[in-house]
C-alpha cells in the first residue's frame, strides 16, 4: 500500500504491521471492525449475533454470526496474525451446528443481538428490509445447506489454505480474506483482500448463487402470496382508474408487494405497498448515490411541518443514514391477505395516493428546478 503525497508529487510506501505489534486484539478490535461494517467483506451481511454459543452440548462460540441476501446464515472466524492449524475444523464444527437452526430460532437469535448492542429493534421487521421482502411469512432463511464460512486472519498457514481450496473443490461455500494493518506516523490504516477463492473464482460462484436464490424464488412463486398480488393490484389500478388518478395508468398488476410509478423527477418515486399487515403509500428517493438521496430528503424535511398540515396527517420520514435510499411513508394496518378487507384497502389507497402526490408535487418540481 502507498500514501499519496499530492503536495510532493510521491508516493510513499506504508509498512505492514502485525496486529500484536500495535496492540490491537480479536475480540475488542478486529471483530468489532468487521461487525460494524460488514460491507468490509465484500457484500451485504446483515451481522446477527457475535460470541455465538447457543450450541446444545458444546460450550463453543463462533465469533460472528451473519446472513447474506440470500438468507443464508455465514460464520465468521477472525484471526489475528496467524490463522492456526484448527480454523476449518473450528469452522466447519460451527457451521454444521448451525444448519440445525430454524427460522424462528434464527430470528431470536438476531434478536437477542438487537436488543444487547443496539438498544432493541424488531428483529422480523429488519430481515425483511435486509432482504428486500415483501412480508416476513415469505421470507426463506437458513434453507438446505447453505452455509457458509469466511476466514479473516493476517495470514494463513498452508495446511489451512490446502484444505480451504479442496473444501471449494467439493463446493463447501467458503473465503478468506487477508487482513493487513498499516502505520504511517500517527495513522491507522487496514487492507481486507480475499486471496480465495481468487476473483475469476469469486465472479463463477457469484453465478451459482444467482442460481439457488432463482430456485428458491421459483419456491416463493408457489406461495399464495404471489397468487393474491395480481389479483390484488388489477382491482387497485381500475379503481385508480375510475378515480382519474393519472400516474398509474399505465402500470401492470405485478407480483411484487409493491407498485412503483414515476415522480417525474429522476431518483425519486412514488409506491403503493400491499403486505400481510399493512398498505402504504410512500415516496421513495433511490438516487444511485446516497449523498443525493440524503440531500433531496433533507430539502423537503425542512417544510415537514407544512407539508403534514397540507397532508393533514403525520407522516414517517425514514432518512435512513445506514442505507443508501431514503423514504417517506403513510400506512394503515390491516390484514391485507384477507379479501374480505380489500374493498376498503382499495379505498384507502385510492384516497391517500392522492393526497401525497398533491403534497409532494412542488417539493419534487422544486427540487427538479433547482438540479
Amino acid at each position: 500500500m502507498y500514501q499519496i503525497n499530492t503536495t510532493s508529487n510521491k508516493i510513499v510506501q506504508l509498512v505492514p504491521k502485525s496486529f500484536s505489534e500495535l496492540g490491537f486484539t480479536e475480540r475488542g478490535n478486529l471483530q468489532e471492525w468487521i461487525a460494524k461494517m460488514p460491507e468490509s467483506l465484500g457484500e451485504e451481511l446483515l451481522i446477527i449475533q457475535k460470541e455465538f454459543d447457543g450450541f446444545d452440548e458444546t460450550r463453543e462460540r463462533l465469533d460472528l454470526l451473519a446472513l447474506d441476501k440470500q438468507g443464508d446464515l455465514v460464520v465468521i472466524e477472525n484471526k489475528l496474525d496467524d490463522s492456526g492449524r484448527d480454523v476449518v475444523w473450528q469452522a466447519l464444527k460451527y457451521a454444521s451446528y448451525c444448519s440445525s437452526l430454524s427460522k424462528s430460532q434464527v430470528v431470536d437469535i438476531y434478536q437477542s443481538y438487537l436488543n444487547k448492542y443496539e438498544g432493541g429493534g424488531d428483529a422480523k421487521d429488519r430481515i425483511v428490509e435486509f432482504l428486500n421482502a415483501g412480508d416476513f411469512e415469505e421470507v426463506l432463511l437458513n434453507e438446505g445447506v447453505g452455509q457458509r464460512l469466511i476466514f479473516v486472519a493476517a495470514s494463513f498457514r498452508k495446511e489451512v489454505t490446502s484444505t480451504v481450496m479442496w473444501l471449494l473443490e467439493n463446493q463447501i461455500r467458503l473465503q478468506c480474506f487477508k487482513a493487513t494493518p498499516y502505520q504511517q506516523d500517527e495513522q491507522l490504516f487496514l487492507t481486507l483482500d480475499q486471496i480465495i477463492p481468487t476473483p475469476e473464482e469469486a465472479e463463477f460462484r457469484v453465478g451459482i448463487a444467482e442460481k439457488t436464490k432463482e430456485a428458491k424464488t421459483a419456491v416463493k412463486s408457489k406461495a399464495k402470496s404471489l397468487e393474491l398480488r395480481p389479483r390484488f393490484w388489477a382491482k387497485t389500478l381500475e379503481a385508480m382508474e375510475l378515480a382519474g388518478v393519472k400516474q398509474y395508468k399505465n402500470i401492470s398488476p405485478s407480483k411484487d408487494h409493491w407498485l412503483s410509478c414515476s415522480t417525474g423527477t429522476g431518483g425519486i418515486t412514488y409506491a403503493l405497498i400491499f403486505s400481510t399487515k399493512e398498505i402504504r403509500v410512500e415516496l421513495n428517493f433511490i438516487n444511485s448515490e446516497a449523498a443525493v438521496n440524503k440531500s433531496m430528503f433533507d430539502k423537503i424535511y425542512l417544510n415537514k411541518d407544512r407539508i403534514e398540515k397540507l397532508f393533514g396527517d403525520t407522516l414517517e420520514w425514514q432518512r435512513l443514514d445506514d442505507k443508501k435510499a431514503c423514504r417517506v411513508k403513510f400506512r394503515h394496518e390491516v390484514e391485507g391477505y384477507n379479501e374480505e378487507n380489500w374493498e376498503m384497502m382499495i379505498g384507502w389507497l385510492v384516497e391517500y395516493f392522492p393526497k401525497i402526490e398533491a403534497v409532494f408535487r412542488p417539493e419534487i418540481e422544486q427540487i427538479k428546478l433547482n438540479k
